[in-house]
């Protein structure tokens, strides 16, 4: 008699909780005996409880995951963990780039990829819970998922374009391959960075020319401005000049542009070298100097060594060569086959922007 009793208050249970009975549920049905009454608990007791449960931990995850984020973004961001960047700094402040502005690049890094990070965690958390929720009121998940992978299916075809920008602009704040201010080149357009998104990289060339590029067709970059730039010069004298006299002016007027106050502590990273004679050109000569500058310094400090390199050229008197050209007219009718050499005669061309040309 007792076992068919519990048979069927075990059967009772099933039909009112289910096959697998919460513990509110079959509790209130073993007070109450009653169907309407253990299924009433549940959705006002167990249900809530598990869903606030649910809200907590994903609260708490996300939480959890934004602290530890912020940290990775962080130490992925700032600049003074690169060990090549470590050794430039440690020859002295102003050597590379300004702490503060080092700083603020590395905080602006971080924010911007731990802002998107953390939109992408937060999305994902969320939508684990609402699927859960939704488990818990047992609605019937199966329409839902293949809708949204069918969903989730066109919006990717649709959308390769702006994933790839997207990608190639977080790895590119990851990798700092550049950011506002550096003058770059990247194919279609050289400039100054004004503005870097994970969409784009907007860039101004020297005529003011804005450039919008999506990151997703950015192939390769050139950074000239990245740790240090390099200042090379291509001099150029004339054959019939001492080279080693050329030379040694050269190298002096780059020790004087060193010891210079207003360049050589501000602009310029290391003393200048003559490197020697770089080719043998049409015209003339070519000696190369070069120089380390701080970032983005290089084109002014190549034009004011060329300034003074000319100066000094001129009072030591040494020729900086100009095109020439040697041209043979051959007159007609005054060409006799057994006498060549009288039809022809030689003529020097000279550059007419080179002073004196006038009085040729």
């Amino acid at each position: 008699m007792s076992s068919i009793l519990v048979q069927s208050t075990a059967a009772g249970v099933t039909d009112a909780c289910g096959i697998e009975p919460t513990f509110v549920c079959e509790t209130i049905f073993d007070w109450t005996d009653s169907k309407f009454v253990a299924v009433a608990s549940e959705w006002l007791l167990d249900r809530p409880v598990r869903i606030l449960l649910i809200v907590v931990a994903a609260w708490i995850g996300v939480r959890v995951l934004n602290r530890a984020l912020t940290r990775f973004t962080k130490s992925i961001a700032n600049p003074s963990a690169d060990g090549a960047l470590q050794q430039l700094r440690s020859r002295g402040p102003g050597r590379l780039l300004i702490e503060e502005k080092a700083s603020a690049r590395a905080e602006a890094r971080a924010e911007t990829i731990s802002l998107v990070l953390r939109s992408v965690i937060s999305a994902a958390v969320w939508s684990v819970a609402g699927l859960m929720i939704l488990g818990q009121l047992q609605i019937d998940l199966a329409p839902l998922i293949a809708g949204a992978g069918i969903g989730g299916l066109a919006l990717g075809f649709g959308a390769q374009s702006v994933v790839k920008d997207f990608l190639s602009g977080l790895f590119m704040l990851i990798e700092d391959q550049y950011g506002v201010g550096d003058v770059i080149d990247i194919g279609p357009a050289v400039g100054t960075v004004e503005e870097v998104s994970l969409r784009s990289t907007t860039l101004r060339d020297v005529k003011g020319t804005l450039w919008h590029i999506p990151n997703g067709e950015i192939s390769r970059v050139g950074n000239f401005s990245q740790l240090w730039s390099r200042a090379v010069l291509d001099i150029e004298v004339a054959y019939d000049s001492d080279l080693r006299f050329a030379q040694g002016v050269i190298q002096r007027v780059a020790d004087e542009f060193w010891e210079d106050k207003e360049w050589g502590g501000d602009e310029l990273m290391e003393r200048p070298e003559v490197w020697g004679i770089q080719s043998l050109g049409a015209s003339g000569v070519a000696i190369r100097v070069a120089v380390k500058t701080e970032p983005s310094m290089q084109w002014a400090v190549e034009r004011e060594l060329r300034l003074r390199i000319k100066e000094a050229f001129d009072q030591a008197r040494i020729e900086i060569p100009f095109p020439q050209q040697t041209v043979w007219f051959r007159h007609e009718g005054d060409f006799a086959p057994d006498k060549p050499d009288l039809a022809i005669s030689e003529v020097e061309v000279h550059d007419p922007n080179q002073p004196g040309f006038n009085e040729l």
